[in-house]
This record gives C-alpha cells, sequence and structure tokens, in this order.
C-alpha cells in the first residue's frame, strides 16, 4: 500500500501539472490575441516595420502588462522565423531565437507550454543563487488565412502552481497511506479472527477425533488411555506410599440387539442417548465417561479413595426405572441396563486385567437376567489362585475383544477351531493343542487397541491405516505378556502374519524360522477370514477359498499344512469341524514356578 500510494502520488502530481501548465497557457493564449487586438498593427508584427518611436511604445505597453501581472516574468513576441520584435527587455529585441517548443508551437498553431527550472540571482538577503521553477508558454497569433503572424513567449513564476501540486500530491499520499493504515489494522483483526477461528475448529476436529459421535462421550480408545494414564498414575503414588485406587466400570444396556432388531437403529440411539444423559447428570467430577462399545459404556473414576462407583449406578439404575421409551404404537418399554466394576490394584494392576476383570463381572450381571451390577471377585495371591486367576484373565481377554467387536471375537473361536483340527490331522500332541487352543482365540487380542474407523472401514485399507492394523501383532503381545507360562500362545501372537518367503510382519521370518503356531494359526486364520463377512466383502464360497489357499501354498503358507488342512477338509467340511470343537472349553495351562 505505501509504494502504491508513492506511485499514484507521482501519477496524480504529473496529472495535475500536465493540466495545470495546459490551463495556464490557454488562459495566456487569451491575454496575447487581447494585447494583439488592442495594441499592435499588422505594420508592428513585420521585421523592421516600425519606426523608433512605435517600438518604444510596444515595448512600454509590454512592460506595464508584466506590472500588472506579478505572476509574469518575461514576455517577448517572436517573428515566424524566431527574430524577437519586442520584449519587456528592450536588450533582447532584434536576438534570433529557436527551438523545438517554438517550432512545435509555429507548426502545430497551438499553445505550447513546460516547466524549467532557471537560476534565480535574487533567491535572498545573502545573495547567492537558487533553482527557479518557471512555466515557459509559446503562444502562436494566427491570422485569418491561418498563417501564424506572431508567437508570444511569456515566463510565468512556476512556484505557486507547483506548490498547490505538491500540497495535492501530499494530500493523496496521506489519505492512501492512512487507507493502508487503515486497511493494515483491519486485515490484523481479520486475520486475527480467522486463525481463532482456525484454532478453534481445529481444537473441534482434535475434540470430535476423541469422541462418540452419538453420544458425545469419549470413544474406546481414547477412553482406554484416560484409565491407562490413571493407572499409572496411581502407581506413582503408590509408590510414594500414598493410598491409590482407579475404579472400571463396564455398563452394557439389557435387551440392545433385540431393541435395535425390534423397532429400528433410531429407537437404540435413543435409548443410548438417554442412558448416556443419565450417566453425565450422575457421575461425579472427575469421572472419565466413554463410549466403550456398540451398547456399553465405561467410567473411570480418580486415582484416589472414596469414589463408591457402585453406588453411583445403583441410582442410575433406579432413576431408569422411571424412564422408559416408546416407539410409534409400540408400548411403553423399559430401560434396564447391567454393569461390571474392578479395581486397581484390588482385582489388577494393569488395564487389560481391570477391563477383563470388570467385563467378567459384567457377563455375570446379564447372565443372572439382567439390571444388575457386580463387582469382581478378590484377586488371591498364592499359586493355585494365581493359575485361576490366570484362566480368568484368559477369558476375560477373550470377552473384551467380543465387546469391542463382535466379528473378531467369532473369527478368533473359528481360528482356534480350525487350527485345532490341523493340529490333530498333523497328529501334534496335547502340549501343543492346549496352547494352540489359547492363542487362537487371543491371535487377535491387539485389535482392541484399532480405532474403528479403521477397523470397521468398507472399503480397502490405504497404506498408512494398513500400518496401523499390522502393530496389533505388538501390542497383542504386550497385552498378555505378563500372564504366567504363555510363551508357546505369545509366539502364536506375535508369529501368526509371518509369511513362508519372508515377506510378513512383524519380524519377517521365513519358512521353518516361524513357530509352529504361527504357521498353525496362518493357515486357520486365512481360511476364516475368507469364508466370513467382512466389512469390505462378503464371504468366498468354500471352493473358491480352497483355491486361494492353495495358492497361497509355499508363498505366504506352510505348503505343507495347506495340503494337509485342505485335503482334511475335503472329507469332513467347515461345518463339522466348528461343530466339533464348538463346546471345547478354554484350556487351563500348565503352570510352573516362577523363578524370582
Amino acid at each position: 500500500m505505501g509504494v502504491t500510494g508513492f506511485g499514484l502520488t507521482a501519477i496524480v502530481g504529473a496529472s495535475l501539472q500536465a493540466t495545470a501548465i495546459e490551463s495556464a497557457a490557454i488562459a495566456d493564449r487569451s491575454l496575447a490575441q487581447s494585447f494583439v487586438e488592442s495594441t499592435l498593427t499588422a505594420e508592428d508584427m513585420a521585421i523592421g516595420a516600425s519606426s523608433t518611436a512605435r517600438v518604444a511604445a510596444v515595448q512600454r505597453a509590454l512592460v506595464r502588462l508584466v506590472e500588472t501581472d506579478a505572476a509574469i516574468l518575461h514576455l517577448k513576441v517572436h517573428a515566424p522565423d524566431g527574430t524577437i520584435l519586442y520584449s519587456d527587455d528592450p536588450s533582447l529585441r532584434g536576438q534570433i531565437e529557436g527551438g523545438e517548443e517554438l517550432d512545435l508551437a509555429i507548426s502545430s498553431r497551438r499553445p505550447t507550454a513546460h516547466v524549467e527550472q532557471e537560476e534565480d540571482e535574487h533567491a535572498g538577503p545573502l545573495g547567492g543563487t537558487a533553482q527557479l521553477a518557471v512555466i515557459e508558454e509559446y503562444l502562436p497569433i494566427v491570422a485569418p488565412d491561418g498563417s501564424v503572424e506572431a508567437v508570444f513567449e511569456i515566463y510565468r513564476d512556476g512556484a505557486p502552481l507547483l506548490a498547490t501540486i505538491g500540497q495535492a500530491q501530499t494530500g493523496v499520499l496521506s489519505v492512501t497511506l492512512l487507507a493502508a493504515i487503515v486497511l493494515a489494522v483491519m486485515l490484523w483483526y481479520i486475520f486475527r479472527a480467522a486463525q481463532a477461528r482456525l484454532d478453534r475448529q481445529t481444537r473441534d476436529l482434535v475434540e470430535a477425533s476423541r469422541r462418540d459421535s452419538l453420544t458425545g462421550l469419549l470413544n474406546h480408545g481414547t477412553a482406554v488411555d484416560e484409565l491407562t494414564e490413571r493407572i499409572e498414575f496411581a502407581h506413582q503414588a503408590a509408590a510414594a506410599g500414598e493410598l491409590a485406587s482407579v475404579g472400571v466400570a463396564l455398563i452394557d444396556i439389557d435387551n440392545f440387539r433385540n431393541l435395535n432388531d425390534a423397532h429400528g437403529h433410531a429407537a437404540g440411539d435413543r435409548a443410548l442417548l438417554e442412558v448416556s444423559r443419565l450417566l453425565r447428570d450422575a457421575m461425579p467430577p472427575g469421572v472419565v465417561l466413554g463410549r466403550f462399545g456398540p451398547d456399553e459404556f465405561i467410567a473411570v473414576t480418580l486415582p484416589e479413595p472414596g469414589h463408591d462407583l457402585e453406588s453411583v449406578i445403583e441410582r442410575i439404575r433406579d432413576r431408569l426405572m422411571g424412564t422408559s421409551l416408546q416407539f410409534g404404537a409400540s408400548e411403553r418399554l423399559p430401560i434396564t441396563i447391567s454393569a461390571g466394576l474392578s479395581w486397581y490394584p484390588v482385582n489388577g494392576e494393569a488395564a487389560t486385567e481391570l477391563l477383563s476383570q470388570a467385563t467378567i463381572a459384567l457377563v455375570e450381571a446379564k447372565s443372572s437376567g439382567g439390571n444388575a451390577v457386580r463387582q469382581a471377585t478378590t484377586r488371591e495371591v498364592d499359586a493355585q489362585a494365581s493359575q485361576a486367576a490366570s484362566f480368568d484373565t484368559l477369558q476375560g481377554l477373550v470377552l473384551v475383544v467380543d465387546a469391542r467387536d463382535r466379528y473378531t471375537k467369532r473369527h478368533s473361536e473359528d481360528v482356534a477351531r480350525y487350527a485345532l483340527f490341523l493340529a490333530e490331522q498333523l497328529g501334534l500332541d496335547a502340549d501343543v493343542r492346549r496352547p494352540l487352543h489359547v492363542a487362537g482365540l487371543l491371535h487377535d487380542v491387539g485389535k482392541i487397541g484399532i480405532p474403528d474407523t479403521i477397523l470397521r472401514k468398507p472399503a480397502a485399507l490405504t497404506a498408512e491405516e494398513y500400518e496401523v492394523v499390522k502393530q496389533h501383532v505388538a501390542l497383542g503381545d504386550a497385552i498378555v505378556r505378563d500372564l504366567p507360562d504363555i510363551e508357546v500362545v505369545r509366539a502364536g501372537i506375535r508369529s501368526h502374519h509371518e509369511r513362508w518367503d519372508g515377506r510378513g510382519y512383524l519380524a519377517g521370518l521365513a519358512g521353518d524360522d516361524i513357530p509352529v503356531i504361527g504357521r498353525l494359526l496362518a493357515v486357520a486364520d486365512a481360511f476364516s477370514a475368507m469364508t466370513t463377512d467382512r466389512p469390505y466383502r462378503k464371504a468366498l464360497s468354500v471352493e473358491e477359498t480352497i483355491r486361494r489357499l492353495e495358492d497361497a501354498a509355499g508363498s505366504q503358507l506352510d505348503p505343507t499344512y495347506v495340503a494337509t488342512f485342505v485335503s482334511a477338509l475335503w472329507s469332513v467340511g467347515p461345518e463339522a469341524i466348528l461343530s466339533r470343537h464348538a463346546s471345547a472349553p478354554l484350556p487351563m495351562l500348565v503352570t510352573q514356578p516362577r523363578v524370582a
């Protein structure tokens, strides 16, 4: 804006100067024409035709004209050939002058004018010289026949005119700079407001990524992160000798699936919104609330004693007894909830343990008819109770997978059954089959940490999303690593996505370097994945699945295991395999004394 202001000032100044000079020349032409008509005759404008007395009279008339108009500095009257006929300075008479301006005025018969800087020897009381702005005008006197009889040359003081133009330029520059300042201030406020809006939108987007779109509560991943942080804080408090306790409650809406099936998802959404509203109203300050699954919620208390989580949930149950929903012509429908509670450090010292114990307690509450609250049982410390607790934790992890994603749980059960079937066909003993069953059920437990937007995406994954999914192997291994005597199961979880040709993940193992349990699970996992509906495609037929298995033999899968599985599958059938192992309980792992 500043550069524009200076440029505009220069343009305006030049335009004003040209206009002002042209206006002065037009006015002075009238003056010259009037002088010619009133004072000069045709003989006066001929070289050498006038008498000495006549010349003196014309000279005096020019002097009076100069004295009358203070802005006129000098006057000359030229003949068409440039000879000075008359001047207020008698010494100039008879001299011949030329120049482009004079020639232009004669040839165009139009006034010409320009500004020149001349030295003023009377610049001030101290003497010296100074530059004086002079407007030099050439005004042709045109005869009736169109010829130029004479040319008046008038020298005018240009200082007043240029001063006026300078004031105009200063005004233009001032207005432009003021406008620039005003615009700069406006832009500052505009950009400040825009940046504030962008910051607010960014915060909203970040917050939206942490929250469930329907209820506005924290989503599954964020709630689990909050639980982990509060457990870590409680660890630090306990290490400092302070009493610390973290409570976890998993809350499930009873009969939610039937509600959806009978009245549609809009009915289910209304139930979710009603329960989430009551949870917000009833929970004490500081309690983390989140949506844990399709019809489950999670509540996490602060890492400090004194939170009576059970009584809070009981109050919510009582308030729900006076609440009902009605859809169209239906009867008034009750809303009830069941809840399972666990506590740090009584029921576990890790987030997975607390969630597992709370899930087991929730299942007990629902299996008793619903509308109930159950506390997780207290953990024993002797060896036999530790083994039972490990078993309960394994069961709880399976239930956590179910709560996170029912497809993943069904797939995991099928993988366990297919893997056991393949182990039987290979003649592997019970010491292999027991951990194989557990690894099959838990091989995808790490997917509880994969965001829903990726896990349930109804389209092909991007490269970045696939990298996130690959981490479920490492996460699953981390989840089960603290369970006793589970190294073989961990090997299955870590290696079931390794490939026979070494192009798998996470370690890039190849051939026989892949643990046996990983190769068994890889065949069972591939068959189950292809014969089950996925978010991004329908299930493949058994024939197509077998063809793809055989294509993958020797590249993705162990060729011997594929051949054995396919051969036995043709004679038995997938349904028979699933039904044969459907009632198989989760095996108790044989535990050995831990070495300190």
